[in-house]
């Protein structure tokens, strides 16, 4: 039996290391810098996600910026080991099987955190039904509410199966686990005879669930038609949703999260505000994202930390200290940081850097609303900076979904820019973004852009691994910059709020004041007065890297989702 673990965080992607292709994204890394802090912590806490045997997919690019797929090939028994756990779900009708393999991920110390990764490629499935833990996001609708079937339903069957029977919090990471309540409820409901859904069960589920939302984006709440519900799911589920009213027109899985959770949080202080009129409830509250600063801090400048800022792996606190540190050493480092940037462009890109040129890094997932290309709409305006100003260069990454074919778009636009520019100004774009690049990014660039339109930004958390970095933000007042912005002290806002707390959202607005803030205020500051930008480093180091940490969020969760 494993009673000491009492915490089960589920979660489509779970970012662990960079040759594990299992996650996407900002909420696949988020769970992972979760899970480290969790570890760090010593809870009692396990993870259940999907194997994802051919990842998200690896991005390849052609010379305009045409983003072509592949799959990812990863020897997962390098890195997994297959449990003894064997469950099944039944979709339209059919059994599908339903294995585990697990890993111990560890924070800085030696407590393991368990994490299962549910596998449905076995012999005695169809073909179709063993590709379901292929591709992370991949296929339509279909294969989406199959895929979530599979993460909630088998996810809890699974557990149980190892042994994990005293788990008193559920923690579902987004909707796409929601039907881990239904399986709950499932389980009280096995001894009351007939279709009845008793309100006293309903409540008892609540009391073991926790939601949390990661974006306002109607796109990222996964709602699938009626029929299509009706038609995968069995009939005692389908039962369940209609008695619970969540299956009228539709399958909502946030409505379902929120029906069957006693605890709801959005992943900013905006983010809640903007989720609390989203969703219609006043029961989100806000506990913003944070980043596992040990996993985020570039070597050399860790080596500086270890240095100045005793006992900061194992508590982020200690980097409010950071204003200590030598302004000379602290810039020496970030040189180190950002030459191993500037190695890897020129091996990967052939574009070739200068270490002493103001670099700007951008890396998003290419969805239209964080606007990558909005840097370059006035092409004029960033020669004007780069020639008489000081010079610029810049470091671009992000995937678009393979269906996206906007954000391809995108992509293709800033390739365009980079061939206007190309003899002028050095711009690059980085394929096929991983946590590897993303380490070298944030720790390498001069300045992290973000140009999201808001409030469409839920948090974003790379701009606090630049912070960890000593790397100052400039971004649109949106989600956690919200928070972390001091203007002058730990970086640039770009927007300002009215008189209601909205931000001015306009695009011609906020390239406007990019510009204004490169042209008047940072390349100055950068180029001619190298101490005052070296103290910004150092506050946003010493006031945004102590708050914006996992180990605080986690902290937080712990005393207001799962032991409240």
């Amino acid at each position: 039996m494993n009673n000491t673990r009492t915490i089960a965080y589920f979660c489509m992607e779970i970012g662990h290391r960079p040759e594990m292709p299992t996650y996407a994204g900002g909420l696949g890394v988020l769970a992972g810098d979760t899970l480290r802090s969790a570890a760090d912590l010593r809870l009692p806490m396990v993870a259940v996600s999907l194997l994802h045997r051919k990842g998200y997919f690896r991005q390849i690019l052609d010379r305009n910026g045409g983003q072509q797929e592949a799959a990812v090939k990863w020897a997962l028994e390098d890195f997994v080991k297959e449990t003894p756990a064997r469950t099944s779900v039944v979709l339209e009708g059919r059994t599908v099987h339903v294995r585990a393999w697990t890993f111990p991920l560890r924070g800085t110390g030696d407590h393991p955190i368990p994490v299962y990764l549910l596998d449905t490629n076995l012999e005695e499935n169809s073909e179709w039904d063993r590709s379901l833990s292929d591709f992370l996001y991949g296929g339509d609708a279909h294969f989406r509410l199959c895929q979530e079937v599979v993460l909630g339903l088998a996810g809890v069957r699974v557990l149980r199966q190892l042994g994990y029977r005293s788990i008193e919090r559920f923690h579902m990471n987004e909707g796409h686990a929601a039907l881990l309540g239904v399986e709950l409820l499932q389980e009280r409901l096995r001894e009351v005879p007939g279709d009845a859904v008793p309100g006293d069960a309903i409540e008892a589920v609540k009391k073991l669930c926790v939601f949390t939302t990661h974006t306002p984006v109607p796109a990222g709440h996964d709602v699938f038609p009626g029929e299509q519900a009706r038609r995968i799911l069995e009939p005692r589920v389908v039962t369940v949703l209609e008695r619970l009213g969540c299956l009228d027109g539709s399958l909502n899985m946030t409505h379902l999260a929120l029906k069957l959770s006693h605890a709801v949080n959005a992943v900013s202080q905006r983010h809640a505000e903007v989720s609390r009129k989203l969703l219609g409830t006043d029961r989100v509250e806000g506990i913003t994202n944070g980043v596992h600063a040990p996993t985020w801090v570039g070597p050399k400048l860790a080596q500086l930390y270890d240095r100045y800022l005793s006992g900061w792996r194992a508590d982020a606190f200690v980097l409010r200290e950071a204003l200590k540190i030598p302004k000379h050493e602290l810039w020496s480092a970030h040189v180190h940081a950002k030459l191993h940037l500037l190695d890897y462009v020129s091996r990967t890109t052939g574009v070739v850097m200068d270490r002493d040129v103001f670099t700007i890094g951008f890396a998003r997932r290419a969805a239209a609303y964080k606007r990558a290309a909005l840097l370059f709409d006035s092409i004029e305006r960033v020669r004007r900076l780069h020639k008489s100003i000081g010079p610029i260069q810049i470091v671009y990454a992000g995937k678009a979904h393979p269906s996206d074919q906007g954000a391809k778009e995108i992509i293709r636009s800033v390739h365009h820019a980079m061939e206007t520019l190309r003899g002028e100004i050095a711009v690059c774009y980085l394929a096929d973004y991983d946590m590897t690049t993303c380490a070298l990014m944030t720790a390498g660039v001069d300045v992290w852009l973000n140009t999201p339109k808001p409030p469409l930004e839920a948090s974003g958390t790379s701009g606090m691994k630049a912070a960890m970095n000593g790397v100052p933000s400039l971004s649109v007042l949106d989600g956690w910059w919200v928070e972390g912005c001091i203007e002058n002290v730990t970086g640039w806002g770009l927007g300002a709020e009215d008189g209601d707390g909205d931000i001015s959202t306009g695009r011609a607005q906020t390239a406007a004041a990019l510009y204004d803030k490169l042209e008047y205020i940072i390349l100055p500051m950068f180029y001619h007065e190298r101490d005052r930008y070296v103290d910004v480093m150092r506050h946003a180091i010493a006031i945004n890297g102590p708050h914006f940490s996992t180990r605080r969020m986690v902290l937080q969760y712990a005393t207001r989702m799962y032991y409240s």
